[in-house]
């Protein structure tokens, strides 16, 4: 008596295995996932912050270069917090589109399309 071929046995076994680990599904990739509303609220955070220190470093050093102690630091602080709320504003404006982009169901390729669309248009 002859026993099956061992390819074949290979191969059911592993088809056995992928139906029990059930990965017949696609795994999505961490890159594909959505972004989570404490990753959104902290990248507004660091936008802030970044701008407020961007203003204080630049301020801080044009003071020590000029010998006006408070008098820029405290000017490039100012506009480093509103280039930080505008950078904040502009960000939240980009999560709220993405949002009822896929509230409504499209998709991100035709957004894409009409971009590109848009850019062909204007060349």
């Amino acid at each position: 008596m002859t026993e099956p071929d061992p390819k074949s046995r290979l191969a059911a076994l592993e088809a056995r295995i992928a139906a029990a680990r059930g990965r017949d599904e696609p795994r999505k990739r961490h890159q594909d996932e959505h972004y989570s509303q404490a990753q959104m609220a902290w990248r507004l955070v660091i936008e802030l912050v970044a701008g407020l220190g961007i203003g204080f470093g630049i301020g801080y050093g044009l003071d020590i270069l000029v010998g006006t102690t408070p008098f820029l630091m405290v000017i490039f602080t100012l506009l480093g917090f509103v280039a930080g709320v505008k950078t904040m504003i502009r960000s939240a404006n980009e999560i709220q589109q993405k949002g009822l982009l896929d509230a409504s169901g499209d998709g991100a390729d035709e957004e894409e399309d009409g971009e590109n669309g848009d850019r062909d248009a204007r060349r």
